[in-house]
């Protein structure tokens, strides 16, 4: 059994803040900066950056046009480093033409009757869980599904969906290992601490943090 060591004091954590740390600019509740509603984050989920993480929407979700109608959806408690980004269906030129020429977006000038959506193969919202980690320049694209607890490494180029609680990397990006084992990742899953009021969080911070199986276990039986 590990010791926990993680002690919770008294005061509240607000959601609703944009600035977690008194006097870091560096870093944003995430949820707090986005005015785009085709980007949905979750609760205290984390965006560092060392220039400005309020930038996110126009810096890190690229070719996210309004008429591909695409989301860019983020659970609660996920940690985005800095430079990572999300490449939405606009980058997405269209493989079944025998051009990759994107001539609807230029239909007004060649007098086409197109759409700019026919441009582009539309692969699908973008997902990302809870509680997943991504790390420093990591690149997701269109239509990818990353499950809860999930970690992908730092530089990796993500092009297909990651299972629950694995650690995924390179280019393209592999599964690495799992995080835990099979019992354990089932138990999170069953748990979903992230879904707790902020109260059963705190009081059981220890327990998450200092991985106390036995003190999960309990809670998952009531």
């Amino acid at each position: 059994m590990k010791k926990d060591t993680l002690k919770s004091l008294g005061s509240k954590p607000d959601p609703s803040k944009i600035y977690p740390r008194t006097g870091d600019k560096t870093t944003v509740y995430l949820k707090n900066v986005i005015k785009n509603p085709r980007i949905i984050v979750g609760d205290f989920t984390i965006h560092h950056d060392f220039n400005d993480p309020t930038d996110f929407a126009t810096e890190n979700v690229l070719y996210h046009y309004p008429v591909n109608k695409d989301k860019l959806i983020i659970g609660k408690y996920s940690s985005i480093a800095c430079g990572a980004k999300f490449i939405m269906n606009g980058a997405n030129h269209k493989l079944a033409s025998f051009t990759t020429y994107p001539f609807p977006v230029v239909s007004e000038d060649w007098d086409l009757k197109q759409e700019a959506s026919e441009a582009w193969d539309n692969k699908g919202d973008i997902v990302i869980g809870n509680d997943v980690w991504i790390g420093f320049e990591a690149l997701i694209l269109a239509g990818v599904h990353i499950g809860d607890g999930a970690i992908i490494a730092a530089r990796s180029l993500v092009t297909k969906d990651v299972p629950p609680f694995t650690i995924v990397g390179g280019m393209p990006a592999r599964i690495i290992k799992k995080r835990f084992n099979d019992e354990v990742i089932s138990l999170l899953q069953k748990l979903k601490w992230w879904d707790w009021d902020i109260e059963k969080i705190k009081a059981n911070l220890p327990a998450i943090c200092g991985g106390n199986l036995e003190v999960l276990k309990k809670l998952a039986a009531h």
